[in-house]
């Protein structure tokens, strides 16, 4: 499966990972089965690492109803990184359609990973159990 995640509920975190070629209907499945899950808590951030993305098959309208999707708290910080011009890209449009759904902007896109994890105020990436 393209999308896996694994919540740490010590560090508050979500580290969410999508590779190879993502549709539409397994990034929605991603976020139903995290909402459903029951170490899930809408107050944790998330770290969405698309850096392994080769081909997103979403169009603008998906890409609107993903972002848009109120799970995660208005507090909570999502980061997401992005290797390719591109996903950087769909990223910064996912983060507008966040912004006009919030009015707030609590997601960032990011090249390196490393400043994301800044942005979301932790310093290393160690991770629990991986589900998928």
């Amino acid at each position: 499966m393209p999308c896996r995640y694994v919540i740490d509920k010590q560090r508050r975190l979500v580290s969410t990972t999508a590779s190879g070629h993502v549709t539409f209907a397994e990034a929605k499945a991603h976020q139903d089965q995290l909402v459903n899950d029951p170490d899930f808590d809408p107050s944790f951030n998330q770290l969405l690492d698309a850096s392994e993305v080769t081909v997103a098959d979403l169009s603008s309208q998906q890409l609107r109803v993903l972002a848009t999707r109120q799970f995660f708290s208005a507090e909570a910080r999502r980061a997401l990184v992005a290797s390719q011009p591109l996903m950087f890209g769909l990223g910064r449009m996912m983060q507008a359609y966040h912004e006009i759904a919030r009015g707030k902007a609590q997601m960032h896109v990011f090249y390196d990973r490393s400043e994301a994890m800044r942005w979301l105020g932790l310093q290393n990436d160690a991770s629990s159990t991986n589900k998928e």
